[in-house]
């Protein structure tokens, strides 16, 4: 957590200009220029998804747009940057789809609550929106991954600080989180007597934070010290992890073939050091080092 902290104070500088659901919903290539390999001319299993999305040279990935160092929809450059849509890049380049060209990569916004929707109504091709691998979504979708691993953390007002210090603290306090997220699930589940408020983005949760309309907000803790670095002399991160949060690229369901390429395209990256690569670019930016790249669980 130390570290998350550290480099969430540096990835704040970046992401002062963050949007929430405003402003377009479909954007193209991501905003660094990290290069990853784009394969010629890739051969994959007739009718497979793969090798439908190369002969299209076209993919389409739910991202998403408000979430500093994850991804997050830059006004300036109007291109979405982050740690997801690196690993997004990498998957793309293995497809021989130039994520560099707007017409091949489309990058759309996925709130949390329409992520299975996307997947299932086809959509998006995939998400890769910090989507947390659960046995319940696993119920409609599919994962592979994951690809990073965090935690659920609060942010308060720093003027509550003496009464809200963490998840047990949060009795009859408003609770902010977004719709169809794990953290709100896991708040109305297990502390149930705090009064849980959903929203469709982060960044409504924390203005209705900051305008003293809820009294904390609840997500991975990555994420929310990216905001509290944003406004960080009224704002905190407070208490301890309380949750583990598996990321991982969501797919239809039982596209077993598809998956397997997934995974077979993190264990590279995690082996060639593009995985480290895409850390270093976006969420190590602060100079801290990267992690040890997360397991997947394959099934």
């Amino acid at each position: 957590m130390k570290r998350l902290r550290s480099l969430a104070a540096a990835l704040g500088v970046l992401a002062l200009a963050a949007t929430g659901c405003g402003g377009d919903k479909e954007v193209g290539g991501g905003g660094t220029s990290t290069p990853y390999e784009i394969v010629s001319n890739p051969s994959f299993d007739a009718g497979t998804t793969m090798d439908q999305l190369a002969k299209a040279k076209k993919i389409v990935i739910g991202v998403k747009f408000d979430q500093p160092g994850i991804g997050n929809k830059n006004p300036a450059t109007n291109k979405v940057e982050g740690f997801d849509i690196e690993i997004a890049k990498i998957i793309a380049g293995q497809l021989g789809i130039d994520y560099n060209n707007d017409s091949q990569f489309e990058l759309r916004e996925t709130v949390s609550k329409n992520r299975e929707p996307f997947i299932q109504n086809g959509t998006v091709n995939m998400v890769v929106a910090s989507y947390s691998i659960t046995d319940k979504r696993k119920k409609t979708v599919s994962f592979a991954g994951p690809y990073y691993v965090t935690g659920q953390d609060l942010l308060i007002r720093k003027e509550d600080a003496g009464t809200i210090t963490g998840p047990d603290a949060l009795g009859g306090k408003k609770v902010c989180s977004v719709t169809g997220s794990t953290p709100l699930e896991n708040i109305e589940t297990n502390y149930k007597e705090a009064k849980a408020v959903a929203y469709s983005t982060y960044t409504e949760c924390v203005d209705q934070l900051e305008t003293k309309q809820v009294d904390a907000v609840t997500t991975d803790g990555a994420i929310l010290l990216g905001y509290a670095a944003r406004n960080p002399e009224q704002l905190q991160v407070v208490g301890k992890t309380f949750s583990t949060e598996k990321y991982g690229i969501g797919l239809k369901k039982d596209d077993a073939a598809f998956r397997s390429f997934l995974n077979s395209t993190l264990e590279k990256a995690i082996a060639n050091g593009d995985w480290k690569k895409a850390y270093d670019a976006t969420l190590g930016k602060s100079g801290s080092e990267a992690p040890q790249p997360p397991a997947l669980e394959k099934y």
